[in-house]
């Protein structure tokens, strides 16, 4: 028996190469106005280059006159004219450059000068050291290549394609290894700047003399040898060269592996043996004496080639939106421009109104040793800096007094102003100007805003574009008085979310007891709007179907949290991070899930009608649902302490007032006056975060959310609304329905609370126990249905029919 030794190739494992650690980028200036401008000039030096270089080539000849004159002449007498497009320095850039340089490669220096400008500006150029010292490079190589073959340049001719570097280092090289040896050398070094140069040129060549190899063995398969070998003999074909080796040789083989193969001469027998066609590395035994005179050929065994960097199939990540996938975002061609003859503040109002309060002032000793103005869409903000020794409250108290002297209504001081140290009065302007939606909407700031839910509202004194995100705030409370601007703010606040969210990334919750406000907004009910199931209208009016819709987000905002709790996250965002990278299984009742906004309009009259079985839900939602997303706006026009209880302004830190007609009311809403001095017309002061801000709200007309909810509407949407998870509560289940077989863990304890306090609550049995409010209704249904309390009366607690425990234990018993 014999092998068949061949060098085994080396096995190389393909590793991904290590990424370098991301390198700072350095500037040629610290100053990013002085990159810029660098980079600009760079890239016009290279545009100017390439119309000076392509000129060249059709205009040199008639140029190489002015070449011929003098400096002086060539730049001071302007009757010296160049046909270049460049005109004279372009004509001699181009003569210098490519004649007396380095020839045609000379072009390869501009698209140097293009990467590097583009490199200055900020853009990403890969490999741009590696693009520079290959350009170089190739410079020099091309330009002695070109001074190679056109050594001789033609009779008139104007341009050197080698140029003047070329010429000379070829003659150069030319005389130290001759013609020969300098094409040797070029063609070695082009191909070894290609195939260091392009990753792809080193993999191509190979397959190529492989292919040929190939050609080559099948062409000695086709050959036959019909010599008799004996059968101690092997015959093995290695790259077409036939080779009989004996015993010895294939000890030979096995214990010295370096040793060399010698050719035998076969020994003639009578048994023949036929040529086979023999792979690499294949082991051939041959027939023995009396056997078959069949070879058996033996594959060796393939070991595949393992590679150190495993790593899964990553799937690529969900995306939520490919639903409506063709969804477009409404236009600002739908908002208008609301202009209404704006004019700005003039120079003469300035100055009038600042000597009117350096006059007040002084008239009660007061002096100031600065004052600036800020122009704002409606008020003016004038700073000043009291002389030391001067108390703010006296300035503070002087308000009145500076109004009087202006003769305006809402004149205001804050005194100081956080942050500045000096204090700030604002005074109405005298032609207010109207902030447009559309010009809030098309900011920069909130046209590039990352917030989860931005909403712009309107501008501030500064005629800034005021953002706030809803995720953060978490809940809003939006007061003023009727007409003062509250439905539109809240408009603006709805048409700020549509503008920015995707349809499967939020869905609102409209209820509006007035039934006309936000009634404009059912046309988008498939694509925005979530509603309880079996609900024939997305914009819940009825005060009953409120009830039931407030508890059923009650119950979605369990089950977000019981799917967080499953999912080991915090937040709703954690949460559709995961799930959009794929890591939560759909299987095990994950799913994306979008923002909910609840919007709430004339909460007044909900609290009048249902009391706390209104305001025990939403509490809920505002004390737990801000982790799971689930975020409410409420708006209303009685502003008093009956309405906005402390358990709603506990629970709503981010509070609108719109003007109010008493500081009474300002107060109510804000914690502090300020809202009673305001103009009107959307005039407001914003509290988040402790701070107070006076903003003007951008105007959203009727026609205009018209637009807007059309454009949505008219495109595809979902099948159906989203829909709020079912709710069963005491109004829909009765005594008759509930069975008392099946009865809760805690009906025992329960009762004996309900008894011992003589009081059948809800709420109470949800405090005790730690439950849910459905799990706490259904136990109130089972005490109601074994007649240890009475039927539902409203907001009030249900009437307690057993008197004492001992009653209750006998009934239990009988139970």
């Amino acid at each position: 028996m014999a092998f068949n030794r061949k060098k085994k190739p080396i096995k190389t494992s393909k590793r991904p190469a290590k990424k370098k650690p991301a390198q700072k980028r350095t500037s040629i200036f610290k100053n990013e106005k002085a990159r810029f401008i660098f980079g600009i000039l760079l890239l016009l030096i290279g545009a100017y280059l390439l119309i000076s270089f392509v000129s060249f080539l059709f205009y040199g000849a008639a140029d190489q006159s002015i070449m011929d004159s003098s400096m002086r002449q060539f730049l001071f007498n302007s009757d010296v004219k160049a046909q270049n497009k460049g005109m004279k320095f372009g004509a001699y850039l181009s003569e210098v450059i490519i004649n007396r340089g380095f020839g045609i490669a000379s072009f390869v220096f501009i698209y140097l000068i293009i990467i590097s400008g583009l490199k200055v500006l900020g853009r990403t150029i890969e490999s741009y050291r590696k693009n520079l010292v290959f350009s170089i490079i190739t410079i020099l190589w091309l330009s002695i290549a070109l001074g190679l073959l056109f050594n001789k340049s033609e009779s008139g001719s104007f341009i050197y394609l080698g140029g003047r570097y070329g010429f000379v280092m070829s003659n150069f090289l030319r005389s130290l290894i001759g013609v020969v040896g300098l094409v040797f050398l070029l063609f070695i070094t082009g191909l070894t700047i290609v195939i260091t140069r392009f990753d792809k040129a080193f993999p191509m060549m190979k397959d190529l003399f492989k292919r040929k190899s190939k050609e080559d063995s099948l062409e000695a398969d086709d050959m036959e040898i019909d010599e008799p070998v004996s059968s101690s003999e092997l015959l093995v074909e290695d790259n077409a060269i036939s080779k009989v080796i004996d015993d010895d040789d294939v000890v030979r083989a096995i214990f010295e592996p370096d040793a060399e193969e010698e050719v035998m001469t076969p020994i003639v027998d009578d048994l023949e043996m036929e040529t086979l066609v023999i792979e690499e590395e294949q082991v051939v035994i041959p027939p023995s004496k009396g056997e078959e005179d069949l070879a058996l050929v033996v594959k060796p065994k393939i070991e595949e080639e393992k590679t150190d960097n495993v790593q899964p199939d990553e799937l690529e990540d969900y995306d939520p939106t490919l639903d409506l996938s063709s969804y477009k975002f409404p236009t600002l061609e739908l908002l208008e421009d609301h202009k209404f003859g704006n004019a700005e503040v003039k120079n003469e109002e300035l100055v009038a109104n600042k000597n009117k309060i350096v006059e007040t002032l002084r008239h009660y000793k007061i002096e100031i040793t600065k004052i600036r103005a800020t122009i704002g869409p409606t008020i003016t903000l004038y700073e000043i800096v009291p002389a030391p020794g001067v108390r703010i409250s006296k300035i503070k108290n002087l308000e009145d007094d500076i109004a009087l002297s202006l003769a305006a209504l809402g004149i205001r001081i804050i005194a100081p102003i956080p942050g500045r140290g000096t204090i700030g009065i604002e005074v109405p302007n005298l032609h207010p100007e109207a902030v447009s939606m559309r010009s809030v909407i098309a900011s920069k700031k909130f046209q590039e805003t990352t917030a989860e839910l931005p909403i712009a509202i309107g501008k501030t004194i500064s005629n800034e574009t005021y953002l706030i995100d809803l995720a953060k705030m978490p809940h809003i409370l939006v007061a003023g008085a009727t007409g003062q601007g509250k439905s539109v703010g809240v408009n603006a606040i709805i048409t700020s979310l549509l503008y920015k969210k995707h349809p499967s990334q939020l869905k609102f919750v409209f209820i509006d007891p007035k039934k006309v406000e936000l009634n404009l907004y059912s046309i988008i009910e498939k694509h925005y709007l979530a509603k309880l199931p079996d609900e024939e209208e997305a914009v819940i009016t009825d005060i009953q179907k409120v009830k039931t819709t407030l508890n059923s987000i009650n119950v979605e905002m369990d089950s977000r949290y019981d799917l967080l709790k499953k999912a080991h996250t915090r937040n709703l965002k954690e949460y559709n991070k995961k799930f959009i990278s794929r890591k939560l299984n759909p299987d095990k009742g994950h799913k994306f899930m979008p923002y909910i906004v609840v919007i709430i309009d004339e909460f007044a009259d909900l609290i009048m009608t249902a009391g706390k079985e209104i305001e025990l839900p939403i509490a809920r939602i505002a004390q737990l649902a801000r982790a799971v997303g689930i975020h409410m706006i409420i708006a209303t026009q009685r502003p008093s302490v009956t309405i906005i209880t402390g358990v709603i302004k506990a629970n709503f830190p981010a509070r609108i007032a719109f003007k109010v007609a008493s500081m009474i009311d300002s107060r109510t809403i804000l914690d502090q006056p300020g809202a009673n001095q305001l103009i009107g017309k959307g005039d407001m002061l914003i509290s988040a975060n402790s701070d107070v801000t006076r903003v003007q709200c951008a105007f959203v007309d009727t026609p205009e959310v018209e637009r807007i909810c059309e454009f949505i509407s008219e495109q595809r949407g979902y099948p159906t609304a989203f829909m709020l998870p079912e709710y069963v509560g005491d109004e829909e289940a009765g005594p008759g329905q509930v069975d008392l077989n099946n009865k809760d863990d805690i009906f025992e304890d329960a009762a004996r609370i309900v008894v011992s306090n003589q009081m059948g609550s809800t709420s109470m049995i949800q405090r005790k126990f730690s439950i849910g409010y459905n799990r706490a209704g259904r136990v109130m249904d089972q005490l109601e249905a074994a007649g240890i309390v009475g039927p539902s009366e409203g907001s009030k607690a249900r009437q307690v029919l057993l008197q004492d425990e001992y009653s209750l234990e006998q009934l239990l018993n009988s139970l």
